[in-house]
């Protein structure tokens, strides 16, 4: 069958958990529903750093009634990976990888969705994009110097360098002590007087200790203001000073695809956090049909959604497309 022509019950964007969600939702209530995803499954996990530990337990990230064995009370990232293939060979989902979607317009009482390959017909559409494939940017000179990264992987490649870490949260800490212990020259640059407060109970002590004793030197109420291949210009309460460097790894925070949402015609508000126009019961987007699952509901907000407390996102959406069908 030509997909231009066929005409979906539902079509959801992405496949992470809470795509995953839905889909197995959709699939349970007996609708026609197809994943797009631009990646791999569960991509943003999967770009998530090699040796990552989630602050949830097992229980907390399980979803469709599979049930997630770790081998600690923190689950890693490769273990993540693997619960969540079983989840979709489990329930043999319906998901094209690799296939970007583009645009969206309504057509005759339905959406066309563009993608990198094809066209789609659907009636109904749940966005479920997360927010980890979109960094906050730093905005300054040289960030897009080959030596800047957003995201990080593993320590090999720190080995006897002079890395720089801009950010004091959760991942910079982490990053900060893994590279240290590797063998990497760690200098931390935080626009604040300390260390984030919320960084995890098991790490801000540590972090702290090493800044203490000097193993891993911190620039506070700092920021780097210019980027070049062999040094930073940082911009402290002394003054701005030129410091060696050779990698910079800005872990300062990731946030939703806003253009591609703004391309599928979610409008927003215009407050601190930019989140989307949505009814907080329904979970229906400005655009009639189309509705929003997962941490992208909070917008700039970004710890403030997980896994574990939008897994029964599905639950709320896909009755309300039944119950629009039906009208």
């Amino acid at each position: 069958m030509d997909v231009r022509k066929k005409l979906y019950d539902l079509i959801i964007i992405g496949a992470g958990p809470i795509g995953l969600c839905c889909a197995i939702e959709a699939k349970k209530a007996g609708l026609d529903y197809l994943i797009l995803e631009k990646g791999v499954l569960v991509n943003s996990l999967y770009n998530f750093p090699t040796n990552m530990t989630f602050f949830s337990t097992s229980n907390l990230l399980e979803i469709g009634d599979v049930p997630f064995i770790s081998h600690s009370d923190k689950p890693t990232r490769r273990e993540s990976l693997e619960y969540f293939r079983r989840v979709f060979e489990s329930w043999n989902l319906s998901i094209n990888f690799f296939e970007e979607v583009t645009a969206m317009d309504q057509v005759n009482g339905a959406y066309l969705i563009q993608t990198s390959k094809s066209q789609y017909r659907t009636i109904s559409v749940i966005v479920a994009t997360g927010f980890y494939d979109t960094p906050r940017l730093l905005n300054i000179p040289g960030e897009e110097l080959p030596k800047v990264k957003h995201y990080y992987h593993e320590p090999h490649p720190y080995i006897g360098q002079k890395l720089a870490i801009i950010g004091a949260a959760n991942s910079g800490c982490d990053v900060a002590l893994e590279t240290y212990h590797k063998g990497a020259d760690v200098t931390m640059v935080v626009r604040k007087s300390e260390i984030y407060q919320k960084v995890k109970y098991w790490i801000k002590p540590n972090i702290e200790n090493r800044i203490k004793e000097g193993s891993i030197k911190t620039f506070f109420n700092s920021e780097v203001t210019e980027i070049h291949k062999n040094h930073l210009l940082i911009k402290t309460p002394q003054g701005v000073i030129k410091y060696p460097n050779d990698f910079v790894l800005a872990m300062t925070g990731y946030k939703p695809n806003y253009p591609l949402l703004s391309n599928l015609g979610i409008t927003f508000n215009e407050d601190e956090f930019h989140t989307p126009h949505l009814n907080e019961i329904t979970l229906e987007s400005n655009l009639p049909n189309v509705f929003l699952a997962g941490v992208i509901n909070a917008g700039l907000q970004t710890s403030k959604l997980f896994i574990e407390n939008t897994r029964e996102h599905a639950q709320t959406i896909i009755p309300q497309i039944i119950k629009k069908s039906q009208i």
